[in-house]
């Protein structure tokens, strides 16, 4: 029993720094070449960003999700004289308010000027209810900073409903919610293949373009239009095509 636990820790040390040696050159095939890097909202930065857009007398900052499920990053104290509200549908630490975030507007009577999310989006059921919510408590000039996960595995089941890419949070934040993309971007790259139980024609196949984190960053710059309905909308706005790109031969 003891060599066999030398044994399988012999080799995933060695199979460890198999990828270390060959990681660097290899994982940049995987990247999506069509996808912009990150300028400024950077994954792990974002709560220095709100800080530094808010940390000032008078400022108000509401976090969804605020609960501290796997750490606590300290937004509440980095924002000093700020107010601070944390929501979350459970009660718990950092949490402020308790709440259904299709509801959000209905547990607050003052605007907010910054609306801050992360890891939350994935988990609602119906994410542009959500979208129109936040337009509601967002003063117009504030900011809203959202991360979520374009890729990652299913995780706290039931609740994990979606996955959203960059382009999918330029749709929910888009023109007539009143919102004004500063920047979307994916970030945190992944390495993927099909597995052997998979189909056989996918079977082992490199997947490319996948990435962890999907994040947005927009300026709510007017009220939204009341008479929107999602169905009206103009997704040429938001992809800047007029016709669905057809395959490659």
């Amino acid at each position: 029993m003891a060599l066999k636990s030398i044994l399988r820790g012999g080799y995933q040390a060695l199979r460890r720094l198999g990828l270390a040696l060959s990681a660097p050159r290899l994982d940049r095939h995987y990247l999506g070449a069509d996808i912009p890097a990150p300028q400024r909202a950077v994954h792990g930065a974002l709560p220095g960003l709100v800080a530094e857009a808010a940390g000032r007398p008078g400022m108000r900052v509401l976090e969804i999700g605020a609960r501290e499920v796997t750490g606590a990053y300290g937004l509440r104290e980095q924002l000093g004289a700020a107010t601070y509200v944390g929501f979350d549908v459970y009660p718990g630490p950092n949490v402020d308010v308790v709440g259904d975030a299709h509801r959000l507007s209905s547990y607050f009577d003052e605007p907010f000027d910054v609306v801050f999310s992360s890891a939350v989006f994935e988990h609602l059921a119906m994410p542009w209810v959500v979208a129109e919510e936040i337009a509601a408590v967002l003063k117009v000039g504030g900011l809203l900073f959202i991360e979520t996960h374009f890729a990652y595995g299913a995780h706290e089941r039931p609740w994990n409903f979606f996955q959203f890419s960059d382009m999918g949070l330029k749709v929910l934040f888009g023109e007539p919610l009143g919102f004004e993309c500063l920047e979307a971007s994916l970030q945190t790259p992944i390495v993927g293949r099909f597995s052997h139980l998979a189909p056989p024609y996918l079977r082992y196949r490199p997947v490319t373009g996948l990435y962890c984190h999907a994040i947005y960053v927009g300026r709510k710059v007017r009220e939204p239009n009341p008479d929107f309905r999602w169905r009206d909308l103009d997704l040429t706005a938001v992809v800047g095509e007029t016709r669905y790109p057809q395959a490659k031969a």
